[in-house]
């Protein structure tokens, strides 16, 4: 039985896609449920198009209702990821699903990590400070943003004319390369334990 994964978005989805897809094709897992805090986001076409069913939920539901549990249960969830999810992750479903929930960000964490630090602002950040090399790590989540043990991180280069854009064209590139492959991978893992 292919176990299922929740991923969690915030905005336009293109990594929830690329897990979508890849998992399309695995034989372990596949993504059962796609939710998301923001009523406007592109994820919520690109999971419906792909027939994926979508949970939409307010800030205030993730931390004081049951409704993300839930939806959770229903869909008889096993792991979590989370492609773009802005929000801080509730203790209680940290606790429902331990080593269960991983996180991409868009830096070589500990740098440019933490609240506030996501998209195009790491992007910019690391531009203005001339970083000769960025990348993504791959992280379990804990009470903390971006502190959760490291996983997989891989690095590009940063040309010195890079704008953030450039930066951020890279970074999607190991993104869509990377994630898919170090959930599988944690997932076979867990299966062997």
């Amino acid at each position: 039985m292919k176990k299922q994964i929740a991923v969690f978005a915030s905005g336009n989805g293109s990594n929830a896609e690329n897990l979508i897809t890849y998992f399309n094709n695995s034989k372990i897992a596949q993504v059962g449920l796609v939710l998301t805090n923001n009523p406007d986001a592109g994820v919520i076409q690109r999971a419906k198009r792909l027939n994926v069913p979508v949970c939409v939920f307010s800030k205030k539901e993730l931390q004081n209702s049951t409704k993300v549990e839930e939806a959770l249960k229903s869909h008889q969830i096993d792991w979590i990821v989370l492609a773009g999810f802005l929000l801080l992750f509730p203790q209680k479903i940290i606790q429902s699903f331990p080593n269960k929930i991983i996180n991409i960000h868009p830096a070589l964490l500990p740098k440019y990590g933490g609240k506030g630090m996501y998209g195009m602002r790491v992007h910019k950040t690391v531009a203005e400070n001339k970083e000769t090399e960025t990348g993504i790590t791959i992280h379990f989540v804990n009470e903390n943003y971006d502190e959760g043990k490291i996983i997989f991180q891989s690095k590009t280069d940063v040309k010195r004319n890079d704008t953030p854009e450039d930066i951020a064209a890279k970074i999607h590139q190991l993104e869509y390369k990377w994630f898919p492959k170090v959930i599988e991978e944690q997932i076979k893992i867990e299966g062997f334990q």
